[in-house]
């Protein structure tokens, strides 16, 4: 009799899985059933006296069979619900699962007492972490003096030793002024991409199925809280949620534990940086209620930037900016003359970081075009043949 399958299911970011599981050949769990569903519509004839042999009894036992995070929204209703049943009938030797959901799990589990369960360790905040960010943050954000210190004090629960539970905070104030900017420093001391949603994208009836569960096929911020590899999750313009949803978030938040319809979660020491656009700590508590406002571990105000931070930040950008071009488009670019140009527009501005760099690629975009067009009309030819004259022989 063969042996059961030796079966692990891994929880934690696809390129982890892929790390684990290793360059040794596999098949796919997807692919092992649309085998057997091609054998199974093959007509067979069997002649009188001899045997009929099963057309699905061709397939040979597998060694190494993955399920991928993405496979399990392919596989149909019926097959989640009768995973083990297939697993019994494919029968491979190893079968290593990614992020399966709960009802797979729970099979497996009561069918194959054996299987072994691997849970990847995300990025945490470390002492080291909070001294780079100490060091580190007046080069990536101008002003916000006092931010910088809020925050610390804000993770440093997440270094003690034994710590289980997220810590939650509420970024607030006008738009552009550095918050998800705040959010991408962290992460990028800790490494990973970062794990990114912008609340304001859902006004509909899929963000109830994303928050809750839906069908298994649908996306999920259970699935994507499993799939991330950051140890910073960031909620972008969180007030730009319906009230209605708010319940969703209260043991995320509480104890770092989310449970949908399909999957469930646990993200440990992570760091919650929600964004939004209100403007004092009052309104966050009446527009969110004392249920979820109480569960962030801090309310931090980001301020507009005054004329003398719009200027740091103008310079900042031209700079930058002019860096990135290639060494003969630098040659077109005046950059005295394009920064004080530029001050005289954006220095009474609204202070709004995101609109000032997308000014400043329109005018070094434009100084880049005129040059170009400039010296292709110097150049183009005559409808004789000859040379565009200059300027200075037309005179």
């Amino acid at each position: 009799m063969a042996s059961e399958p030796k079966i692990v299911i891994y929880y934690g970011p696809p390129s982890w899985f892929h790390d684990q599981v290793g360059a040794s050949k596999t098949k796919n769990f997807m692919t092992l059933i649309n085998e057997r569903d091609a054998l199974r519509k093959l007509f067979r004839v069997v002649v009188a006296g001899h045997d009929g042999e099963e057309p699905i009894s061709k397939l040979r036992r597998p060694n190494r069979v993955v399920a991928e995070s993405a496979d399990f929204a392919s596989i149909q209703e019926h097959a989640i619900t009768n995973f083990a049943n297939l697993v019994q009938e494919l029968h491979p030797k190893h079968l290593l699962l990614n992020n399966p959901p709960s009802r797979v799990h729970e099979q497996l589990i009561r069918a194959f007492p054996s299987t072994r369960v691997e849970r990847h360790t995300y990025p945490t905040i470390t002492p080291e972490t909070l001294r780079q960010f100490r060091d580190g943050f007046a080069d990536h954000l101008v002003g916000q003096r006092t931010v910088r210190e809020l925050l610390l004090a804000t993770m440093y629960p997440l270094i003690r030793p034994g710590r289980t539970k997220p810590v939650v905070v509420m970024l607030y104030g006008p738009s552009g002024v550095g918050k998800t900017e705040t959010a991408h420093f962290i992460n990028g001391l800790l490494g990973g991409d970062l794990l990114r949603k912008q609340f304001s994208m859902f006004h509909s009836d899929k963000f109830a199925s994303y928050l809750f569960g839906g069908e298994h096929s649908e996306a999920s911020l259970a699935r994507d809280l499993l799939d991330r590899e950051s140890g910073v999750i960031l909620i972008d313009e969180f007030d730009k949620a319906n009230p209605v949803f708010h319940s969703a978030f209260y043991e995320l938040f509480d104890s770092g534990r989310f449970v949908d319809k399909n999957y469930s979660v646990d993200v440990g020491p992570a760091l919650f940086i929600c964004t939004s656009n209100y403007k004092t700590d009052v309104e966050i508590r009446e527009a969110l209620g004392d249920a979820l406002a109480s569960r962030f571990d801090a309310l931090i105000e980001y301020t507009p930037l005054t004329q003398d931070e719009i200027v740091q930040v103008v310079e900042r950008t031209v700079s930058s900016k002019v860096a990135k071009l290639s060494a003969e488009e630098q040659e077109h670019v005046d950059r005295s003359d394009l920064l004080s140009r530029l001050l005289v527009q954006l220095v009474d501005g609204p202070g709004n970081v995101r609109q000032i760099g997308k000014t400043i690629d329109s005018s070094i975009g434009l100084v880049l075009v005129r040059s170009m067009l400039s010296e292709h009309l110097a150049a183009a030819p005559t409808e004789t043949g000859m040379e565009a004259p200059s300027q200075s022989a037309e005179a």
